[in-house]
């Protein structure tokens, strides 16, 4: 079960990034959820977080698999990624922007973390079933 970060908790971040590669082609089931939590920012600022996919953790993909939408404020941003249709990816790991304007310094400052964790196969139907009761 693979429950660990692709960003430490409370990262500092002034500048453009990587997280380190982080094995996934252990999982049992191909279904993760990512969480972005923001922890600490100043004012006139953007993130943009996005997770980029690998075969030997050496090369990355020229795309993302999937990004979160640009934020401003501090809070918790979970997201869903799926990776079943994409069973070569054995490695994640996070790519990160950040841009300041306004008055102030010009260096943008966040602290953050990325989390990842499978989600189990039992919990996936459980919730699938849920969904199409309510539609």
């Amino acid at each position: 079960m693979i429950d660990t970060y692709l960003v430490p908790e409370n990262t500092e971040v002034s500048a453009k990034g990587d997280g380190a590669a982080v094995d996934v082609g252990s999982a049992a089931n191909r279904v993760f959820l990512l969480s972005l939590n923001i922890t600490d920012i100043v004012e006139q600022e953007s993130l943009d977080v996005s997770i980029y996919g690998s075969t030997d953790g050496a090369a990355w993909g020229a795309k993302p698999l999937t990004y979160f939408p640009q934020k401003f404020y501090r809070a918790e941003h979970p997201m869903l990624l799926d990776l079943t249709a994409q069973r070569e990816v054995k490695f994640l790991r996070a790519h990160w922007e950040v841009a300041r304007w306004g008055r102030g310094t010009e260096i943008p400052m966040f602290k953050f973390g990325v989390s990842i964790r499978e989600v189990p196969a039992d919990i996936l139907k459980e919730a699938t079933a849920e969904a199409q009761a309510l539609a």
